[in-house]
């Protein structure tokens, strides 16, 4: 068992918050909700708040979406001081811009002995998955390339999927801000009827086989980069939060507090993505709502 937390509780640096949306879609009133309570957060804390652009994918990542993103939020009233339209002393603030500190990053864990190339495919890990798993979340790894012996032949990621190897049997314990008291357990994927033996995640992708960074990595080496103290983002990332404590962890850095908040859901329960063009904020914005009647809408006071 292994308790993360940033042993004081208080910002390791002067308070640095941030907002990260990503640019393959509309913001919805979910994130308004999530943007809102991070910039409150900064003001309380007489901190600094900066926008990431998250537009890593590059198959799904829109320039339009980027400026969307970044016009409905000023439009809501939120402010930041560093970001791609505004500059900063830890830029780029665009991912896509961002791949040579990644390398680096891929590099100090390939070195230490924390990665290993992957070629199973989805096919085969969604027909070898046996551990229960969220429907939107990836399988629990069987560990099917874990014993791999071709390491040195991966001087460069591309061409294969790499993944974090995780301690099996790890409980991963941190205390959220918000929601309190989590645990996770990580390891390979284990017999269903086997209580003992519970996993919520395994060895997880850092790096995918078409060249490009994977969330975990990439967020955990940007929060570190740009010297954030406070992550706020949604509770849908609670197992990622975990995931990314083993990162931080392997790479020595620092430990951030964590908020996760509850997520807005629609009329009939389902969580909001941005699928939901009517909850969007652009939608809502175009129909005559104000911003106060936006946020209120998010749940915001």
């Amino acid at each position: 068992m292994n308790q993360f937390s940033n042993s004081s509780g208080k910002a390791r640096y002067p308070y640095r918050g941030r907002l990260a949306p990503s640019p393959t879609g509309l913001l919805h009133t979910g994130h308004a909700r999530t943007f809102w309570i991070a910039a409150q957060r900064a003001i309380e804390n007489t901190g600094v708040l900066i926008l990431r652009n998250e537009d890593l994918d590059p198959q799904r990542s829109r320039a339009e979406f980027a400026r969307a993103m970044m016009e409905d939020l000023h439009w809501l009233g939120i402010q930041w001081t560093e970001g791609p339209d505004c500059g900063g002393a830890y830029g780029p603030y665009s991912q896509s811009e961002r791949r040579a500190h990644y390398l680096e990053v891929w590099r100090s864990l390939r070195e230490s002995g924390f990665l290993y190339p992957c070629v199973c495919s989805r096919r085969d890990l969604a027909q070898s998955a046996s551990a229960p798993n969220d429907a939107d979340d990836e399988p629990v790894y069987p560990g099917t390339c874990r014993e791999r012996k071709d390491l040195a032949a991966f001087t460069e990621p591309a061409g294969v999927n790499w993944r974090f190897r995780v301690p099996d049997g790890e409980v991963v314990e941190f205390a959220d801000l918000n929601l309190g008291e989590q645990r996770y357990v990580a390891g390979i994927s284990k017999a269903k009827d086997d209580k003992d033996k519970r996993r919520d995640f395994g060895d997880f992708l850092v790096w995918r086989r078409d060249d490009v960074p994977a969330y975990q990595l990439a967020v955990v080496a940007d929060d570190e980069a740009m010297r954030i103290s406070e992550i706020v983002r949604g509770a849908d990332l609670l197992k990622s939060t975990a995931r990314q404590l083993l990162l931080i962890r392997a790479l020595g850095y620092a430990i951030p507090n964590y908020f996760h908040c509850e997520l807005v859901r629609d009329s009939a329960g389902v969580r909001l993505a941005k699928r939901h063009d009517a909850l969007s904020i652009r939608h809502l914005r175009e129909s005559g709502l104000t911003p106060k009647q936006v946020l209120e809408m998010a749940g915001c006071r």
